[in-house]
């Protein structure tokens, strides 16, 4: 059984996860498709919290003895499906970095190709204009 003034302060700390979410999500610091990950581990934690006897049914289908070293364990499960996530969409964005590098640096090799071609024009034009 999680003890009444523990339920009380995660039950505040939630609420606070959520308002932060929603300030980061209007301040479009996240976009939405992440912001529906951490609602969804916030919201199971938050049934979790509120509905004990839930938590209780799972730990014992788990075979973990203590109700708290339940939460520990949902915690560090949530933990590591985001960690998850993020590390899938880092290895996306290095992905599309690198290419982006690459494409890069041909189209400043072949705008410095057509400055060398513009420069010897102009060379060109400038020498038999002195003859």
């Amino acid at each position: 059984m999680i003890p009444l003034n523990l339920r009380i302060t995660l039950i505040i700390a939630l609420c606070f996860y959520f308002i932060l979410i929603l300030y980061f999500l209007k301040m479009k610091a996240l976009e939405l498709k992440y912001t529906l990950l951490w609602l969804l581990a916030g919201v199971i934690m938050g049934l979790a919290v509120i509905f004990p006897k839930l938590l209780r049914r799972l730990t014992k289908m788990l075979g973990i003895v203590s109700t708290m070293n339940g939460l520990y364990v949902l915690c560090i499960g949530f933990i590591i499906i985001i960690l998850m996530a993020l590390t899938s969409i880092v290895s996306k964005q290095t992905v599309k970095i690198r290419a982006l590098i690459q494409e890069n640096a041909m189209l400043e090799k072949r705008v410095r190709e057509v400055e060398e071609e513009l420069s010897n024009g102009k060379k060109g034009v400038t020498n038999t204009d002195k003859l």
